[in-house]
């Protein structure tokens, strides 16, 4: 009885794919497991085994055709016990969803497995390869650094889980991956009784890319590009990679491609067409200026979820925005007095722990400014912990890690603090945990420049300040004579749903009050 094979699942949100290559004809008997064709996504070359064993009787695609998720792909008829468990449950039979899960090899004591890319953090899903910190061929340690990834919150960085050697890696730098689907291939001894991969895959979880035998020839990740290889008068890539091309008017089998097989990816064509936009340049440098260029990078990581978040912000929170100004001249003194001391402990006492524990301690007396509404603005949360956020400009986007309980932390305590996370997020690596829980932030855009700004609320939070840079004005004293004064010009900006002018102006003077006297703050503090 012939059956028909039904495309799988093969990624997130993938309806379509390209038939790259049948490995099978009409008539040829198969095996269980047996690779049956190459097909390519948006995303990756992904290779689809056989259920069952039988003959092939029917390809309903043509090479460089495009076929359906979940329509059917082949008819077989199933041999043996195959054929009878298709008889007794036929609907089950025509409707199975294949998983490609990465296969163990073992040789002369050796296992070749694929390491699984586990879980990098609550709700992620997928992220870039930034970097590999490895080639294949590396003989590679426990805990070594193996790829820098960027998950849209932060740069992560993968460690090896055994000592071995790499066989395979497989994605390519600037690729996307997805998590718990296998990221590279390691050569290791182990006991071959029980192959396992390094972590436990998703059911669905489909091997990202061509599952060749690993005893075929290792390629390099670093191999230079080859002239693209055609199937039938067709270029190997995939429908997103030909709508780039065409947007582009990019003729895509005049590009390189860097992937097998000469394959060509997105960022080949994005690549082919700057580089002839540069040629062209070159060519009549001498002749007449050349404008109205253009280039598309695609938005990622950190900078994606950040803009993602903005627009939910204030597509969602009334926002409204209060400017004052705070004289800072007795607390750079201070902080002065204290430089040298804390320096000598490897501190660094910036003003920042200032401007946090003088935020903590006004927010005692005002909590609504530390509470967040529900989405329908039915309900408050009032939190008794202070975990201040502040926004910094990494080399990844701009992060939010907050310092956490800042009620309970002396000054010492923030500053060491502050200096950890400013680390950490300036290199892009600050912890998950860091980037959660905040309850209010402060942005201090004073350190690159500017006085005035209207901060965007870090939601679900309901209030921000943004610090401006400190300036050098004459000011009238009490005696009304003009001195010298460093001023600091904050604005403030609030979730009108739930906080209204008076409060946060009330708020902010209190603030004000601590750091235009440190003293003062000194005998709030517990």
């Amino acid at each position: 009885m012939s059956i028909d094979f039904i495309l799988p699942d093969i990624g997130e949100g993938i309806v379509e794919c390209e038939i790259v290559d049948w490995l099978v004809a009409e008539g040829d008997v198969i095996e269980e497991d047996q690779p049956i064709a190459d097909v390519m996504t948006d995303k990756a070359l992904v290779q689809i085994p056989a259920m069952h064993a039988g003959k092939v009787d029917k390809l309903y695609y043509e090479k460089g055709d495009i076929a359906k998720v979940h329509a059917p792909l082949f008819a077989m008829t199933p041999s043996g016990d195959n054929a009878t468990q298709t008889e007794a449950s036929p609907e089950v039979t025509k409707t199975t969803e294949v998983t490609t899960e990465p296969a163990a090899q073992a040789s002369g004591g050796l296992i070749i497995e694929d390491f699984i890319l586990p879980d990098i953090g609550e709700g992620i899903v997928e992220c870039e390869i930034v970097d590999w910190l490895v080639a294949e061929g590396d003989v590679i340690v426990e805990d070594q650094p193996v790829a820098d990834v960027m998950t849209d919150k932060a740069l992560v960085q993968i460690p090896a889980m055994h000592n071995g050697k790499v066989v395979k890696l497989h994605y390519a730098k600037g690729e996307i991956a997805q998590v718990h689907a296998p990221l590279f291939a390691l050569e290791r001894r182990g006991d071959v009784s029980s192959v396992k991969t390094l972590e436990a895959p998703v059911e669905t979880a489909p091997t990202p890319t061509e599952a060749k035998s690993v005893q075929a020839p290792v390629t390099s990740a670093n191999e230079n590009k080859v002239v693209a290889k055609t199937v039938n008068g067709k270029v190997l890539a995939s429908p997103a990679v030909r709508r780039v091309a065409r947007e582009l008017n990019v003729n895509i089998h005049e590009v390189p491609g860097s992937g097998k097989k000469g394959r060509v990816y997105k960022e080949d064509v994005i690549s082919f067409n700057n580089n002839k936009g540069q040629v062209a340049t070159s060519v009549i440098a001498n002749v007449t200026p050349v404008a109205g260029g253009s280039r598309v990078e695609p938005i990622r990581g950190v900078k994606a979820a950040m803009a993602k978040a903005m627009v939910a912000s204030v597509s969602t929170i009334p926002h409204f925005t209060y400017c004052e100004e705070i004289d800072l001249t007795a607390l750079i003194a201070l902080r002065l007095s204290l430089k040298e001391e804390y320096a000598k402990q490897d501190i660094k006492l910036t003003m920042m722990p200032f401007f946090m524990k003088a935020m903590s301690l006004a927010l005692k007396e005002f909590p609504l400014v530390n509470a967040r509404a529900n989405d329908a603005c039915t309900e408050l949360t009032f939190f008794d912990d202070h975990n201040i956020g502040m926004a910094v400009d990494s080399k990844v986007g701009l992060l939010v890690p907050n310092v956490k309980q800042v009620q309970t932390k002396s000054i010492v305590d923030l500053a060491q603090d502050i200096m950890r996370l400013t680390n950490d997020a300036r290199s892009g690596r600050v912890s998950p945990d860091d980037l959660k829980g905040g309850t209010i932030s402060i942005s201090n855009i004073g350190a690159i420049g500017g006085t005035v700004a209207t901060p965007i609320i870090n939601k679900p939070e309901s209030a921000i300040v943004a610090l401006g840079k400190v300036q050098t004005l004459p000011r009238f004293n009490e005696k009304g004579e003009v001195e010298a004064r460093s001023i600091m010009q904050v604005s403030w900006s609030g979730d009108h749903r739930i906080i209204d002018g008076g409060t946060i102006a009330r708020f902010s003077n209190l603030w004000k009050a601590f750091l235009e006297e440190p003293t003062k703050m000194l005998m709030h503090m517990s």
